[in-house]
């Protein structure tokens, strides 16, 4: 089955309000056929962005959000609430786990939340260098594959998206050897077709981890990566697109 490239900006706490909009422009006049190309900017900086990507084909997503669909959460910013702008949101990011506690069942619930406000979840997975060297890394991902997904409906499954982000390449400057990024990212299409073998060749797997447009093409060539979810890089308008091109090439 043929899976159309996905590749995603995360600027995660970068830009301000000015250099959002300009980056966000700029990407979306370089936007590449045979590709979808989606930025995800800081909360603060939604609307503008949005406003910035009107009638083009870039899309926009949230770096996160909340589980329910209101309450007496402060600074919490809901599904539902994400949704008249955006058409992705992150779950699950190594960084929401581990600096904010952030469990599998809440990434599960923040899953849901973000399908049933008509979004796609960015569901993101795995390990850290300690578990990859206790040769643990493949039943780890696959653990937090299926205490996110595991319980959805054929339907709800296919509108997700899973991007493997090994924690040890994440702002490293080391990206994983394309070999080991195919490697779990058709470990994970295992996993997902043992209980929706009908899913599973649908659903996009993004790799992430210090993606670069050096890296990209033989990263993204592997026949289960299906595009990438980009930090440093998606800062910069044309590395950003040069990675994107690289999806389209490899497909």
């Amino acid at each position: 089955m043929t899976r159309r490239p996905l590749v995603i900006g995360n600027w995660k706490m970068h830009t301000t309000r000015a250099d959002a909009v300009a980056l966000a422009s700029a990407i979306a006049a370089g936007q590449i056929d045979g590709v979808d190309v989606a930025v995800c900017p800081p909360f603060a900086w939604l609307v503008p962005v949005a406003e910035a990507l009107a009638s083009r084909c870039t899309g926009l997503g949230a770096q996160d959000c909340w589980a329910a669909p209101k309450g007496a959460v402060t600074g919490a910013v809901s599904a539902a609430m994400l949704a008249e702008l955006c058409a992705f949101v992150i779950v699950g990011h190594s960084e929401r786990r581990s600096i904010f506690g952030e469990t599998d069942h809440l990434v599960r619930e923040k899953a849901l939340a973000v399908l049933d406000a008509g979004m796609t979840p960015i569901v993101c997975v795995g390990e850290d260098q300690s578990v990859r060297q206790a040769g643990q890394a493949a039943q780890h991902v696959q653990h937090q594959v299926l205490e996110a997904l595991g319980a959805l409906d054929v339907d709800r499954l296919s509108r997700c998206v899973i991007a493997y982000e090994p924690i040890w390449a994440i702002g490293t400057g080391v990206a994983a050897q394309p070999a080991d990024a195919e490697g779990m990212a058709a470990s994970i299409r295992r996993t997902l077709t043992m209980s929706h073998p009908a899913a599973a060749p649908r659903i996009r797997l993004l790799y992430g981890g210090s993606v670069t447009e050096a890296n990209a093409a033989e990263i993204l060539h592997q026949p289960n990566v299906d595009g990438a979810l980009v930090g440093g890089a998606s800062l910069n308008a044309e590395s950003f697109l040069a990675i994107a091109r690289a999806a389209v090439s490899a497909d």
